[in-house]
């Protein structure tokens, strides 16, 4: 950290925060809705605002998560979601792959084409889709896998920008038994990786329970990178409380923000010893969740697309307010922004925003068994049958996600 700004390689960040990935979630509509919130909160307490090359005022918004072998591919849903907004100063991106060679490949491929600023990969996703395969949160179990990994990204991309950092998204590891962050730690930081963000929370608890917010601290005592810490982060206080009890560098925000965007004016004024939080009536609820969707039809240039898209968000949103089962049930079925004002507008909009629209936000759950490759766990180094298996994962093309 230098004068208030947090250096991630090349990159500075006005303010340590991070809205992390989330798979149909954090599109371009969603993101700029964040971003404008932040923004506006550095307005309000006289901060720049103002983005050039390589500064990102309000920190980083990342992409929806895409496979490495669907942007080799050109599959066109893949490469509309790393389309950067025309607004964001420093496009950031998080890839997923589990063959080294495909996934440096992509990475290059985002970085030449020039629609990468800052690249982060993806060893965080406790998905059984995603695990069975070795991906996600399973691969740095495998730790030659993952050396070579980062290895060949980082030398890649050094080739076709080296002012392009490279980041990573790490759990505590698959279970208790089997805990990979320190070795990740290691690795990342041999490779050259500019910061590392650690989800405290194992494969197995999914999103159940607690966040381990003292792995957090623990990892940010021994490194030599900035570590952003993730998990349990639902108000601008838990972000706060966060950075007082681990000294991490940042703060990355997932289900937190969902139905939510208001929550990084609220992160913004806290990291700056503000108390001011948002608290929206339903009116002016309403208002964003409108403001969505037409940034949403803009960007798809398909109205009927974009309410199909909204229609999560519209729940998510109205959370904690008083809304009829019948209207919600029409709003979850809205098929046009004409639809969508009226239904909005018969609303009793005069609601204050009540203490049910705070707190946690999205999926917990329960912690449940994790889906591995067969014979995963019985070795730390790759069997023939384990490269079998990621080269048959790696040429699957995938939609995108």
């Amino acid at each position: 950290m230098r004068s208030g700004v947090l250096e991630i390689g090349t990159l500075a960040l006005g303010t340590p925060l991070m809205l992390a990935p989330m798979a149909g979630v954090t599109d371009v509509p969603f993101r700029r809705l964040c971003r404008n919130m932040a923004e506006k909160a550095l307005t309000e307490l006289g901060k720049d605002t103002v983005g050039h090359p390589r500064y990102a005022p309000a920190g980083l918004f990342v992409t929806e998560m895409v496979t490495a072998r669907a942007l080799l591919e050109d599959n066109a849903e893949t490469l509309r979601m790393v389309q950067p907004d025309p607004q964001e100063p420093v496009h950031s991106v998080q890839i997923y792959g589990v063959e080294p060679k495909t996934t440096a490949g992509a990475a290059a491929k985002l970085v030449s084409l020039g629609l990468a600023d800052h690249i982060d990969l993806n060893f965080g996703c406790p998905v059984p889709k995603v695990t069975r395969k070795g991906g996600g949160s399973a691969l740095p179990w495998k730790t030659p896998l993952m050396v070579d990994l980062l290895q060949r990204t980082r030398t890649v991309i050094d080739r076709e920008d080296p002012t392009v950092p490279l980041t990573l998204k790490v759990r505590l590891g698959i279970d208790d038994g089997h805990q990979t962050w320190r070795d990740s730690l290691q690795i990342a930081t041999d490779a050259g990786c500019a910061a590392i963000t650690l989800h405290a929370r194992t494969t197995a608890q999914y999103y159940s329970g607690r966040a381990r917010w003292e792995k957090i601290a623990e990892l940010v005592r021994a490194a030599q990178i900035p570590v952003f810490g993730n998990g349990d982060i639902f108000s601008g206080e838990d972000a706060r409380n966060m950075i007082a009890q681990t000294a991490c560098a940042g703060v990355v925000v997932g289900r937190g923000a969902q139905g939510r965007p208001w929550i990084f004016a609220d992160l913004v004024h806290a990291l700056s010893g503000s108390n001011v939080t948002a608290t929206p009536t339903l009116c002016e609820v309403a208002n964003i969740v409108v403001s969505h969707a037409e940034l949403m039809a803009n960007w798809l240039a398909d109205e009927a697309r974009a309410m199909r898209e909204m229609r999560k968000h519209i729940g998510w949103y109205l959370r904690g307010f008083s809304v009829g089962g019948q209207t919600r049930r029409a709003l979850g079925l809205v098929k046009t922004l004409e639809e969508l004002r009226t239904f909005l507008g018969a609303l009793d909009l005069d609601q204050k925003y009540p203490p049910a629209a705070g707190g946690s936000r999205g999926r917990t759950g329960r912690a449940k068994t994790p889906h591995l490759p067969h014979g995963w766990l019985d070795s730390r180094e790759l069997s023939a049958a384990d490269l079998q298996m990621l080269a048959s994962a790696s040429a699957y093309g995938g939609d995108g996600g």
